[in-house]
């Protein structure tokens, strides 16, 4: 089944055509007939005997890109001016970058923001420590830490190949909640030097984003970080999926008229994300979880368990239930899967309980593709934009960071956790709840503020919170 054309594979075509009646008809029937998507036409500049024109076309592939111009190109009557994949036009030259936020257009400016003014502000730092949340970038800075050994779909591309993701991390996440993200890749993969590492340039942020580390690897960094820094330690992979997991889940049983407590889940990948699904869908009550990793299902016994898939067994499948996902599925009310591609069928679906939910997160291939199941599944998810039901960690992370950084948390917390899952839930309104519609879109704006407002009243009541929701703390 062919991909669906998309902006990550979109071109930029600068066009010279004839002028005549037609000319734009025959370039839009060439790009269609190539199996690609217009969305756009920008630059239009009208010549006595052509036409120059911008056209945005999306594609499947850089394979499908060439063969779009190729269709283009054998056009008598069209000419491929110039052309550019928007995708690398966008990272030319990064995406981030540091700007001021104090004038230093005169001398007594000068005085001020460096010598011999700052040094008062030093010398209160010392007096006081923690007015280092109040009067430096720590107040709103966030250090997106990876050593690249498990990106996106791509897997161990190494520091430097990670950059362009943490850098759209550091994007996203002043585009949505204001906070100041700064991308550091690690030339590393070993966990105790990630954690010597973190632990020393912790002074500067006010919390850490760990992104892109293998497991197990990443459950040692994160609890050794959480157990040495006063600051917010956050592995995205982990719990920023399983927030929205829980807040996705939380609106499809109320489509097909099922209570947590009462589900039964089957998850697809023990690694960091599946392993955090477990813990948030156990903390919110769902009874029944059976993990499933490349060699079946996990249960307390199995003896080829690393630490995290050990904690796992000993949590979930109550009754040890062992063999392939198609053998565990049955029956189950959920399946979520945090894998790979083409891992289930439709038979497996079918054999699941009425109105099954399925949430494919596999990116960029889910485990199935949602048209393959539509009218047998009551709810589909993806983590993929071109589907409906999009689990995105966008939107979590940005909020819990700008709630915790708003109150000067020490930790994110599972109360945290949970406030926020019910916040994103919470968006989506009662009346535009569907089947399609479980989970609010990436580009609302009012969830990060949503989420940011529960998180922060969840430090609060735990106890973790250095000042409170309307003090002089981190706050916007």
């Amino acid at each position: 089944m062919a991909d669906t054309p998309t902006a990550a594979y979109s071109l930029r075509i600068r066009v010279r055509l004839t002028n005549h009646p037609g000319a734009l008809g025959e370039l839009a029937t060439a790009i269609g007939d190539a199996g690609a998507n217009i969305v756009a036409l920008e630059g239009f500049e009208a010549k006595q005997s052509h036409l120059d024109e911008d056209v945005m076309v999306n594609c499947r592939s850089e394979a499908h890109q060439r063969e779009v111009l190729d269709a283009i190109a054998g056009l008598a009557s069209i000419e491929v001016l110039d052309w550019e994949d928007r995708t690398f036009a966008m990272h030319q030259g990064g995406k981030i970058e540091v700007l001021p936020l104090a004038p230093v257009g005169d001398r007594d400016d000068l005085s001020m923001a460096y010598t011999p003014g700052v040094a008062r502000v030093c010398k209160a730092i010392e007096a006081e420590p923690h007015r280092v949340h109040e009067l430096t970038i720590k107040r709103n800075t966030v250090a997106i830490v990876s050593d690249g050994t498990a990106v996106l779909g791509l897997g161990d591309i190494g520091p430097e190949a990670a950059l362009p993701v943490m850098e759209g991390k550091a994007l996203l996440f002043k585009e949505f909640a204001g906070v100041d993200g700064f991308p550091i890749c690690l030339q590393t993969a070993s966990a105790p030097e990630i954690i010597e590492t973190v632990q020393r340039i912790a002074p500067v942020f006010g919390g850490i984003n760990l992104e892109d580390i293998a497991a197990p690897a990443c459950f040692e960094v994160e609890e050794a970080l959480k157990a040495s820094l006063d600051i917010p330690v956050f592995h995205d992979d982990q719990h920023g999926t399983a927030v929205v997991v829980l807040a996705a889940l939380e609106n499809a049983l109320r489509i097909v008229d099922k209570k947590m407590t009462d589900v039964s889940v089957v998850i697809a990948g023990v690694g960091a994300a599946g392993v955090a699904c477990a813990k948030i869908l156990l903390e919110a009550g769902v009874p029944q979880v059976i993990g499933v990793d490349r060699k079946g299902a996990i249960w307390d016994g199995r003896d080829d368990l690393n630490p995290a898939k050990q904690w796992f067994a000993e949590h979930t499948n109550p009754d040890r239930r062992t063999g392939r996902l198609a053998e565990v599925l049955p029956g189950s009310d959920v399946f979520i899967g945090v894998s790979g591609p083409g891992l289930l069928t439709v038979d497996d679906v079918a054999a699941m309980a009425t109105d099954p939910i399925v949430f494919a997160l596999a990116n960029p291939d889910p485990e199935i593709r949602p048209e393959a199941i539509e009218g047998l599944a009551g709810v589909v998810a993806t983590g993929r934009s071109d589907f409906p039901n999009q689990i995105n960690n966008v939107l979590c992370f940005p909020g819990i960071f700008r709630g915790a950084l708003d109150v000067g948390a020490t930790a994110i917390t599972e109360g945290m956790k949970l406030a926020s899952a019910n916040a994103i839930a919470s968006a989506v309104a009662e009346d535009d709840l569907a089947a399609d519609f479980i989970i609010p879109s990436v580009f609302d704006k009012r969830v990060a503020m949503l989420v940011a407002a529960a998180a922060a009243e969840a430090a609060v009541a735990d106890g973790v919170a250095r000042f409170p929701i309307d003090g002089t703390g981190a706050g916007a």
